[in-house]
């Protein structure tokens, strides 16, 4: 469990960090706004003064031109802000997937299939202990596992194996205690 839980720990890291990161990158998307806005007010601004230029007598359609192109220059610093933004956009998303996935993938790829093993060794075990004959295997498992595990257990008089060979359920029932606990199961 403890595993599952640094698995998981890790991954809500990696996500919680791309993420900050991703916030970084779209500061970077500010000069882009700033320059759509004022790109934006500078082509209505030169449109209102082509409008009143165009009101004055006899220059008024000469003047009106050369305040018309520069509006319509003054667009083209907008779109070019709005194009940073959503240059600034598409890198901060591509590198907020790449620093999820590849950390992701690693973390599920060092976790998953230990995790599945044990799953599939703790059902079979399962299994064996409703089974007919499933404790004295699991006793029989316990036997053939390290000493170090029988070492904190009292000895029977003479020993384990023979008291399994005797068929003594509580010698049976508590060195299948002892192969469950080795797997990481209750009894």
């Amino acid at each position: 469990m403890l595993v599952d839980l640094v698995a998981v720990l890790l991954i809500a890291v990696v996500v919680w960090g791309a993420f900050a990161i991703r916030e970084a990158i779209m500061r970077l998307a500010e000069p882009g706004r700033k320059v759509e806005s004022a790109g934006d007010g500078l082509a209505a601004e030169l449109g209102n003064a082509g409008d009143a230029a165009g009101d004055v007598p006899l220059v008024g359609g000469l003047l009106r031109k050369p305040l018309e192109s520069a509006a319509s220059a003054s667009t083209g610093f907008a779109d070019a802000g709005e194009s940073l933004q959503q240059a600034v956009t598409h890198v901060a998303d591509v590198t907020t997937a790449v620093l999820i996935v590849i950390p992701v993938v690693f973390v599920l790829l060092l976790w998953l299939p230990p995790r599945l093993l044990w799953i599939r060794r703790s059902t079979t075990l399962r299994r064996l202990v409703d089974a007919p004959g499933g404790a004295d295997l699991l006793a029989l498992r316990a036997l053939t596992g390290p000493p170090r595990d029988l070492a904190a257990l009292p000895v029977p008089p003479g020993g384990f194996a023979d008291a399994w060979r005797r068929g003594d359920q509580h010698v049976i029932a508590t060195l299948g205690e002892v192969a469950l606990n080795r797997a990481g199961l209750r009894p």
